[in-house]
């Protein structure tokens, strides 16, 4: 167990929030907090650093960077997001003196960046929050921008939205979002009709249960390609207008790493493929494997088959994953969805094996 401000790595991400505030307190800020009033600028000293070590090269800033945030959100809420982890920054990012959803946290030290992905696209209040991957030069330059927004007439204007989008750098990769949760790779090459696009170079992600995100990245032949190709941003897909940004290979290799790549469109709960394995939502909390086995009392099933889900402090989540004999089997078994097990009505999905191991590896 990791307790917020206790430690920092070499002492470069604790010297950076003291750094920080030194440079915040030399004009107007966002950050009108009272000196000794928050745990963030005023962490304890330090105890000795924990047995691990970088072979050949330093040791990486500490930093993530959050998007998606509610506009109202408040630095105790992200760190109740990041509950565990040693919050030693929050830095909200603004521009034109309005909050873009976005915000940095460094942490106490490398390692709490790996467990700090692990909260990707879980939620703050009722906005799920996107993690990534973040770089001190990147904070820096954050600070800085802050610092100058602060101080209004001595800084030319915030661009907007479109400027920032016109002058950000492209490198053949655009990220799309608000996409249908029906769309297809067939409808991104239609949106995109002007230029030569292979179904490859079209990645719709997903959540780990198959649930569409409703976002997508094409890698185009070109950085000019996909500079052109951002003339369709807020055009439309069915009813949805589609927002498009520049992207970058990193960024997507990241993406593709936390979440499912949907080869083709969600199509409710019918078997589109060859699966054994079914997975059941909205169980009570003391259900177990024999009140799953009597559920699906018409199919031969063992203890080993059936998968109770938890979360990492050992609390059943309300789901579970169960493996039947053959794919007709499962397809059969589809027919039990929305009836009850106890006073709580099941629902159930086709899944795979893929899903079941990481919904499985996520509890305790």
């Amino acid at each position: 167990m990791y307790y917020r401000g206790n430690y920092v790595d070499g002492g470069d991400a604790r010297e950076m929030g003291f750094k920080r505030q030194r440079i915040m307190d030399q004009g107007s800020s966002y950050y009108a907090t009272p000196p000794g009033s928050s745990y963030l600028y005023n962490p304890p000293p330090p105890p000795p650093p924990p047995p691990y070590s970088y072979t050949g090269q330093p040791p990486p800033f500490p930093v993530v960077r959050l998007r998606g945030l509610p506009f109202d959100c408040s630095e105790t809420e992200i760190a109740d997001f990041l509950h565990g982890l040693d919050v030693i920054d929050v830095l909200f990012v603004h521009k034109g003196g309005r909050f873009t959803g976005e915000a940095f946290c460094v942490l106490g030290y490398p390692l709490q960046v790996d467990f700090a992905l692990q909260r990707n696209r879980q939620n703050i209040g009722r906005r799920y929050v996107e993690v990534f991957r973040s770089k001190k030069e990147e904070y820096y330059k954050a600070i800085a921008n802050e610092v100058f927004d602060s101080r209004g007439d001595s800084v030319p204007r915030a661009r907007s939205t479109d400027e920032r989008k016109d002058l950000a750098e492209h490198t053949g990769v655009l990220w799309l979002r608000g996409l249908p949760f029906s769309a297809s790779k067939e409808d991104i090459i239609e949106f995109f009709n002007d230029f030569e696009l292979a179904q490859k170079s079209i990645h719709i992600t997903a959540t780990f249960e198959g649930r569409p995100t409703g976002e997508a990245y094409v890698e185009f032949a070109s950085a000019d390609d996909s500079k052109a190709a951002m003339a369709k941003d807020r055009m439309t897909i069915g009813n949805r207008y589609i927002e498009l940004f520049p992207s970058s290979p990193e960024e997507l290799e990241e993406a593709l790493s936390r979440c499912r790549v949907l080869e083709k469109p969600l199509d409710g709960k019918e078997m589109n493929e060859e699966t054994c394995i079914l997975r059941m939502r909205g169980l009570p909390f003391s259900a177990g494997k024999d009140d799953i086995m009597d559920f699906f009392k018409d199919f031969e099933l063992s203890e080993d088959a059936i998968h109770v889900t938890f979360l990492p402090d050992g609390r059943p989540t309300g789901e579970a994953f169960v493996e039947f004999a053959s794919n007709d089997d499962a397809k059969a078994a589809l027919a039990k969805d929305r009836m009850t097990l106890g006073s709580r009505y099941v629902e159930l999905f086709p899944s795979s094996t893929e899903d079941m191991n990481y919904a499985v590896s996520k509890g305790r």
